[in-house]
């Protein structure tokens, strides 16, 4: 055999084939093949030209057309599976007009209540939401939360039903999904790939804490930000997003949905702790590095102590560099944010700062930002 060719396991068929291992090989036709090379008749256009078989045991006699047939049931189960997941989501995806040039997609989480994208909802009032039967209704919006890129609307009608949540930690780097979307008209359509790459918290440009990063390798073209996220059981796993990783699709998953519908149907906003302070890193005086703990060069320098906030009325200064937050030595503001976003408004949070040549404790008790 031509050492040129090599099995396609790139293929996204690989895994069918794999199973029929070792008594089949499939190579890219890069060359003759020494052998029985069957030809690949029967098989899609966009594969006809990538596969060739191979009989490695002439026992088996495995029929050509034989191997075709399961290679097009296997296609054919997997199409159906799909198509029907998208027609089990579909009914509850709607199409929310809420912006002057395009709509965005939602669904219906709960009866009753749309969630869709922050920023498909340019205006607070005349919002219509196109349901899955055609039929448009009016809704108020509940509120929104931009670190997240989530928006919830309240609608008086119910489509066919909320769709089946589950959690987004059931998916793995590979699998096969759905993104589906609503159109201008109303049209149920949808964007097929895969997970290209799934993680654990993850902190987004706006600030945002999700449970989990969910990378999608899939066309999230216009107007499918704020649809869902289908898996191959058609079950919704997250909301699809083009507002959290400049333009790259990811998905805020059902846990952070939760989380942020509940508490904006509660207050109709998000309460977020704070402290109050503006910093930037500095390096530390080269006489004041011997009272730091060891190999720390740089801190903290406090640019800006709002007026009335958590940091003033804790006593910090302008000028204090701090250095230490929770026992745990800080170089960078977004180390800071990752301790005050992981607290709750109330808690006291733990500092220390140089100021005036010596180390200073200041206990910070969080406080909620002014809306």
């Amino acid at each position: 055999m031509n050492q040129s060719l090599r099995m396609a396991s790139s293929h996204p068929l690989h895994g069918f084939f794999h199973s029929l291992r070792p008594h089949v090989i499939f190579l890219l036709l890069e060359d003759t093949v020494e052998g029985c090379p069957v030809k690949p008749s029967g098989v899609p256009s966009h594969l006809a030209d990538a596969l060739s078989v191979v009989i490695l045991d002439p026992a088996l006699r495995v029929q050509e057309r034989g191997l075709l047939d399961m290679g097009n049931s296997a296609l054919e189960t997997i199409s159906n599976e799909f198509a029907s997941a998208a027609e089990k989501v579909g009914n509850s995806v709607v199409a929310v007009h809420a912006r002057r040039w395009m709509p965005t997609s939602g669904i219906e989480w709960k009866k009753g209540v749309i969630v869709t994208v922050d920023h498909g909802v340019q205006r607070d009032e005349d919002i219509k939401v196109l349901l899955g039967g055609g039929r448009a209704v009016s809704a108020k919006l509940a509120g929104r939360d931009p670190s997240t890129d989530i928006a919830v609307l309240r609608i008086e009608e119910e489509s066919s039903g909320p769709p089946q949540l589950v959690d987004s930690t059931s998916l793995r780097l590979g699998h096969l999904v759905l993104a589906l979307g609503r159109t201008r008209r109303g049209d149920l359509v949808a964007s097929s790939g895969i997970i290209g790459g799934v993680s654990g918290e993850w902190r987004n440009r706006r600030g945002g804490q999700l449970d989990q990063h969910i990378r999608l390798d899939l066309a999230l073209y216009p107007g499918f930000s704020g649809g869902p996220l289908v898996n191959a059981r058609g079950e919704v796993v997250g909301i699809n997003t083009r507002g959290l990783a400049h333009g790259r699709a990811v998905t805020v998953p059902v846990a952070t949905v939760n989380h942020v519908v509940d508490e904006l149907l509660e207050k109709g906003h998000i309460a977020r702790p704070y402290l109050g302070i503006a910093m930037q890193p500095v390096e530390v005086p080269e006489n004041m590095r011997s009272k730091l703990p060891a190999q720390m060069r740089v801190g903290l320098l406090v640019m800006h102590v709002e007026k009335g906030g958590p940091a003033e009325k804790a006593g910090v200064l302008l000028g204090d560099v701090l250095f230490e937050v929770g026992g745990e030595t800080v170089e960078r503001v977004d180390a800071i944010q990752d301790s005050v976003a992981s607290a709750k408004i109330g808690d006291a949070l733990q500092i220390r700062v140089i100021r005036a040549g010596e180390i200073k404790l200041v206990s910070i008790n969080l406080g909620e930002r002014a809306r």
